[in-house]
């Protein structure tokens, strides 16, 4: 019999492969096809662009869509805005909702900067707006034909056969789509109130070979009634009999209905592609060559699934393809345009500029809906890779946790590599606890609640996400604050995964901050959950005392900051850590018990540190008693210009790091 290592490593090819091909056709079908900017320009600064911005907003973010449908409102006379969008009825509505609304009314203010009207067609969906109410109204202009042209349509040996085939199929489609009772005469109310879909898919022969077959998608909109519907399509009908005239590939875009015809048909075997309609749209490579590819990886597919679901256990059975697609599937609705990112930070200027870090800079940004936004932009020289660059956006896409920064989306472009984030507006730990006079804003009930929060965003990454993942690069630039002064731990570059029954990995590239790394990490390559733990106890230490880890390099007697802690605890006076400017405000029970908590968690044994499941029950339960710890903390610094003994790595002269994918130096501004 063959043996797992064989299976999981062909599923991990299949998985690549369905990646792959799926990538690419997902790319097609998110496609941004047309755009019209109409009815003028309005003077910008006005009320009517505040309430543009204000409309964009609420339909870019909204969650509820009857029948793909979802308009909205804003503003009153003469500066009110209509808008709306339409989906695809063959596509999901958080898809939808993300990988195209989203990005789609965010390109839409870029490409129409200043109009009172706009309308943009992707394969997935029809956005408008407009300073006038066009909802329920059928609207037949602005219209837009798109042909593809490939080797395909110079092979029609009967161009007039085949148009004629194409229009008596939009007739069926037209027919089948408006097949519907009860709505002719009715108006309805709200965003598809009442209403069922108007769309047909279909496909008819156009020669007497089998393999001649032309594929059609028409949809109208779902607040129109069935008889404008069929109004819009009459329309289409002429054009496909016109501007389609022996093309076979092409889409005709009306306000109010939309049709596509192709040629291309990929077997519905496997949901992978996210769509009832499997028509692969403009793929400009060899058609027949496209084809064979595709089926080639279905047969494949359903081969390899076959036998690895009789080879695999029942507890592993299935699992890690449906994930990996999901996972990807997610990942790629995340995906923003590269203009509408270098537009959010006007070209990455340098008043834009947040910090500067590793592998590179981030930005402070704002999307044309107001959101303002963090941009992590990866130097095409930095160390950080795709590899990284992908590791970090599938991790981070996994991850729900009030104490993790939120991933809003990444582009990945050529050379450029962008991760988009929340805003944090008041940028990272370090830029409070070693400034000064920052620090005195965090009075020790900020600091414990900030403790707290670290902690149990690290039980989440260990415990409870359905993952689990060991961080690697703990420190204070790592943890960003919001409006609140609430934690958020960040950059996860070099965060691993972990199965759940994984007690310990090691590597022979050793990425982080040295200062932070548990010594078994620092010096072997092996890390583990104990490795963050190891982390999280020099970050505390950092947070109470106001001093960083290496900030006693040069001082006499002392080395560091956890030789320092371990003195003045063996002396019975750790109080004299505290930060002075917490000296006269602060918690004796509290502090004494986080520095006893930070000691355990620096042991130089791994097994003598606690789990963060244990430390958040020693944070908020005194009644819960402390072991003590045996041994002086093991602090692992490089000095200035050394390499690594093992593994051959320089050292930042100035940060200590290696390989840091961190942002330092952040500045709010």
């Amino acid at each position: 019999m063959l043996g797992r290592n064989f299976f999981h490593d062909l599923l991990s090819f299949f998985c690549f492969s369905i990646h792959l091909f799926g990538g690419l056709l997902r790319t097609a079908e998110s496609a941004y096809l047309y755009h019209y900017c109409l009815g003028g320009n309005y003077v910008p600064t006005t009320t009517y662009q505040t309430n543009l911005n204000s409309l964009l907003f609420t339909l870019s973010s909204s969650i509820t869509i009857n029948n793909g449908y979802n308009n909205a409102t804003v503003g009153e006379t003469p500066d009110t805005v209509y808008g709306s969008y339409q989906c695809r009825k063959n596509i999901d509505t958080n898809t939808c909702q993300q990988s195209c609304v989203r990005p789609g009314f965010n390109e839409l203010a870029l490409l129409c900067p200043n109009s009172y009207e706009a309308i943009i067609w992707y394969h997935r969906c029809t956005l408008r707006y407009a300073n006038r109410s066009f909802f329920e109204i059928m609207e037949d202009e602005p219209s837009y034909t798109l042909i593809v042209n490939n080797e395909l349509n110079n092979n029609l040996s009967n161009p007039h056969q085949f148009t004629k085939a194409l229009v008596g199929l939009v007739e069926d489609l037209s027919r089948k789509a408006t097949l519907v009772t009860g709505h002719d005469s009715g108006s309805g109310s709200g965003a598809g109130a009442g209403r069922t879909w108007l769309f047909a898919t279909g496909k008819r022969n156009f020669s007497a070979s089998d393999g001649d077959k032309i594929y059609g998608l028409i949809q109208c909109d779902s607040v129109i009634t069935p008889k404008s519907c069929r109004t819009c399509l009459e329309k289409i009908k002429v054009d496909a009999g016109v501007d389609c005239y022996g093309k076979r590939n092409g889409e005709i875009m009306r306000p109010s209905c939309y049709l596509r015809e192709s040629s291309l048909f990929i077997l519905p075997c496997l949901r992978v592609f996210n769509t009832e309609f499997h028509v692969a749209g403009k793929i400009k490579t060899s058609s027949m060559i496209t084809i064979a590819i595709v089926i080639s990886v279905v047969v494949i597919a359903i081969i390899m699934t076959t036998i690895i679901r009789m080879q695999l256990t029942t507890a592993t059975n299935g699992h890690y393809l449906d994930e990996d697609v999901d996972d990807m599937a997610t990942a790629e609705s995340l995906q923003f345009n590269f203009t509408t990112i270098k537009a959010a930070t006007n070209n990455f200027s340098e008043a834009n500029k947040l910090g500067q870090g590793g592998f590179g800079s981030v930005y402070k940004g704002a999307l044309p809906s107001g959101q303002e936004i963090a941009v992590k932009r990866l130097s095409s020289s930095s160390g950080q890779g795709e590899e990284e660059f992908k590791n970090e956006v599938l991790l981070v896409v996994k991850l729900q946790h009030r104490n993790l920064v939120r991933l809003l989306g990444f582009c990945l472009q050529l050379e450029e590599k962008l991760l988009i984030y929340e805003f944090m507006p008041n940028a990272s730990l370090d830029q409070f606890i070693f400034d000064p006079v920052k620090r005195k804003r965090l009075d020790w009930e900020r600091r414990y609640k900030i403790i707290e929060g670290i902690s149990r965003g690290l039980l989440y990454l260990h415990e409870d996400s359905r993952l689990r993942i060991i961080h690697r690069d703990l420190k204070p630039s790592n943890v960003l604050l919001d409006a609140d002064m609430e934690p958020k731990i960040a950059d996860f570059g070099m965060a691993r995964m972990f199965k759940f029954d994984q007690l310990q990995a090691s590597t022979k590239r050793i990425m982080g901050t040295y200062g932070y790394m548990a010594p078994e990490y620092a010096m072997r390559g092996h890390f583990s959950v104990k490795s963050d733990v190891f982390s999280f106890g020099v970050l505390v230490l950092e947070i109470l005392s106001g001093k960083r880890i290496n900030s006693f390099h040069e001082s006499k007697g002392v080395d560091d900051l956890l030789t320092y802690a371990w003195a003045l605890w063996k002396k019975g006076t750790a109080l004299e850590l505290l930060d002075p400017t917490l000296k006269e405000n602060h918690s004796r029970g509290e502090v004494m018990r986080c520095i006893h908590i930070a000691l355990l968690c620096v042991q130089e044994d791994m097994a003598d540190r606690p789990t963060m499941a244990a430390i958040i029950q020693k944070l908020t339960n005194f009644s819960v008693s402390l072991q003590l710890p045996t041994s002086p903390p093991t602090y692992f610094v490089k000095k200035k210009g050394e390499t690594s003994t093992s593994f051959g790595d320089t050292v930042d002269e100035e940060q200590y790091t290696v390989n840091d994918a961190s942002i330092t130096q952040l500045h709010p501004r």
